[in-house]
C-alpha cells in the first residue's frame, strides 16, 4: 500500500555515487518514481546537467511535483531526503518522539526518537567522516605515481590506516555491535523492533566499513546478522536491481557482497 498522495517523485542519480539508499527507501515504501542517471566527467565529478538540478551537483538529490502544483521541490542531501520522505510518505518509519501526554516535556523524549535523531546525524558526521579519509587514503595507494615513488605513497598510505583509519573503524564497529545490542528491539533495529529511516541511513556505511572491518558471527555477531536481515528485505533487492536497471552498469547488489 502507497502513501503517493499524487506526487511525481525523481531520484536525480550520479553514476556510482552512495544514493542507492534512498531508492531502497522508496521501494519500502511502495512509491513510484523515476531515475535519472548522470554521468561522471573526465574529473570524476557531476557535469552541468545534474548543477542545473540543484548547484552543487549533489547525489543523490530529488525533485518532487506535488499534485496540481506547476513547479518541484528539490531536496539534497541524503539525511535531508530520508527525513523529508518520511515526514511526507511513510511517518511509521520515524519513532514517536513523546509518550503520549509528554508531548514537549524536557527530557521525555523516547529512547527509539533519541537513537533515530543520533543515527540520523552521526551516519553522515561521525562515521562517513571517517570512511571519506579511507577513500581518499585509497586513491593515494592506487594514484599513477613513478615506480621509484610507489614505495613511499604506499608508505604514507600505510601509516594512516594503521595508525587512524582502522583502529577508528574498529572503535565505531565496538560502539555500534553494544548499541544495537542494547537497542529496544532486543537487537533486530537500532531503534526498536521494526525497521526506521535511521536503519536504511547506517546501513550502506556499515557495508562500507566492512571493506575495513569485516563482520562474522564471532567478531560482530549482531551487526553480522543485522546486515543479513536487511539485506534479505525484498525492498533492498528491488532497490538494487532497479539502480543496476538504471544506470546499465554491471552492479553488484550489497545483498551478494561479502562480507
Amino acid at each position: 500500500m502507497s502513501n503517493q498522495q499524487g506526487a511525481k517523485i525523481t531520484v536525480h542519480w550520479l553514476e556510482k555515487s552512495r544514493g542507492q539508499r534512498v531508492i531502497w527507501l522508496l521501494e519500502e515504501l511502495n512509491l513510484e518514481y523515476d531515475i535519472e542517471v548522470y554521468k561522471r566527467n573526465a574529473n570524476k565529478r557531476a557535469g552541468p546537467e545534474l548543477k542545473a538540478i540543484h548547484p552543487l551537483g549533489k547525489s543523490p538529490t530529488i525533485s518532487i511535483r506535488p499534485a496540481g502544483a506547476d513547479k518541484d521541490i528539490v531536496v539534497a542531501e541524503s539525511e535531508t531526503i530520508v527525513e523529508y520522505i518520511c515526514e511526507h510518505f511513510g511517518k511509521h518509519l520515524i519513532p514517536a518522539r513523546y509518550p503520549e501526554g509528554k508531548e514537549g516535556v524536557l527530557g521525555a523524549e523516547t529512547e527509539e526518537w533519541m537513537r533515530y535523531k543520533f543515527l540520523m546525524d552521526y551516519t553522515e558526521g561521525s562515521l562517513f567522516t571517517i570512511l571519506m579519509v579511507a577513500l581518499v587514503v585509497g586513491t593515494i595507494r592506487s594514484a599513477p605515481v613513478p615506480f621509484f615513488l610507489k614505495p613511499i605513497t604506499n608508505g604514507v598510505a600505510s601509516k594512516v590506516d594503521s595508525s587512524f583509519i582502522n583502529p577508528e573503524l574498529k572503535t565505531h564497529c565496538d560502539f555500534l555491535e553494544d548499541y544495537l545490542a542494547k537497542s529496544p528491539g532486543n537487537g533486530d533495529f537500532f531503534c526498536g523492533p521494526s525497521l526506521t529511516g535511521a536503519d536504511i541511513m547506517i546501513h550502506f556505511a556499515l557495508e562500507c566499513a566492512t571493506q575495513r572491518v569485516p563482520l562474522s558471527e564471532s567478531s560482530y555477531p549482531k551487526l553480522y546478522a543485522y546486515m543479513r536481515r536487511l539485506q534479505g528485505r525484498d525492498a533492498y533487492k528491488r532497490a538494487a536491481e532497479r539502480v543496476s536497471k538504471a544506470s546499465g552498469d554491471d552492479y553488484v547488489p550489497f545483498s551478494e557482497a561479502k562480507l
